[in-house]
């Protein structure tokens, strides 16, 4: 298998790879991904059966974990684990995730919680448990986040926070374990084409909210590009990685977006007017089903 090579000479071949959130969606392609190009992968996630089927289809070494990411003991377990089956861990991706839409104030008041708990408690268990290991290799945290923590938008409160309290949390641990020889790296990602975004279009009001949205905010883009740029900012250890270029420029001018969000999204609220009130209150997509198994309800 031919070596591939970053900016600064990184070779991906050998390394082992953390990916949680890794059964379906942008966990499992980059796995595979990442697989190809020689590195050992860990798993980790809440579906063993799917986990089992991911590993059996990866090219090379490869191995799984069944953890709940919001698990502090069953985290720790895990991080030993792995360290001790592949001895080292170089690169650890944050990426588990949930999501629900709709009005704040009929939302579901458990599922809203089960968002900020995945999406933001679960990254930072998650960095805490592999810390140690990527000390020792001086390694890379890749924490996944999303346009969501860019720009506000209604019906996604509980998502926008958790992704906007992940991209704090990961420039706020960056200086901190750059001190320690570890890089942390942010990913962004608008609208793509996973079992999560798939399941929050099967709401009328939510696909037709998003398909109103301006260009290209509106558009549903393909998983594998994507994931290959998510790839491309791994193996040269890039602090911040966009999985679709225009979400570079969101940056400059994401401080006058509240503001204009704010004005046009409640316009919009208004539009959907009595609509609202039928938009599902549980967390959406196969992962959210999965999540919702797995913990009993």
């Amino acid at each position: 298998m031919s070596k591939v090579k970053g900016a600064r000479g990184a070779v991906l071949e050998g390394r082992v790879a953390v990916v949680t959130g890794a059964a379906r969606g942008v966990g499992e392609l980059l796995a595979r991904k990442l697989s190809a190009r020689g590195v050992k992968v860990a798993l980790v996630g809440l579906e063993p059966d799917a986990l089992k089927r991911v590993s059996e289809r990866l090219h090379g070494e490869s191995a799984y974990w069944h953890a709940d990411v919001t698990d502090h003991v069953a985290m720790a377990e895990v991080a030993e684990q792995v360290g001790e089956r592949f001895g080292r861990v170089d690169i650890v991706v944050a990426n588990a995730g949930v999501a629900i839409g709709g009005p704040f104030a009929t939302s579901d008041p458990d599922a809203w919680r089960r968002v900020i708990e995945v999406n933001l408690i679960g990254s930072a268990v998650t960095a805490r448990a592999f810390l140690p290991l990527l000390m020792e290799s001086r390694g890379y945290l890749l924490q996944v986040a999303s346009l969501a923590a860019v720009t506000p938008s209604p019906l996604m409160t509980a998502y926008c926070a958790s992704k906007s309290g992940v991209e704090a949390f990961a420039h706020s641990l960056r200086p901190e374990a750059g001190a320690r020889g570890v890089t942390v790296g942010i990913a962004y990602l608008s609208w793509t084409d996973t079992d999560m975004v798939r399941g929050a279009d099967r709401d009328d009001v939510m696909r037709e909210m998003r398909q109103r949205l301006p260009w290209p905010s509106n558009k549903t883009y393909p998983l594998g590009p994507s994931v290959d740029r998510l790839v491309a900012g791994i193996e040269r250890r890039a602090t911040h990685v966009y999985g679709q270029g225009w979400l570079r420029v969101m940056q400059p001018v994401r401080g006058l977006l509240p503001a204009l969000i704010g004005a046009v999204g409640k316009r919009e609220v208004r539009h959907f007017g009595d609509r609202l009130d039928d938009v599902p209150r549980g967390l959406v997509g196969a992962g959210g089903a999965a999540d919702e198994a797995a913990r009993g309800q």
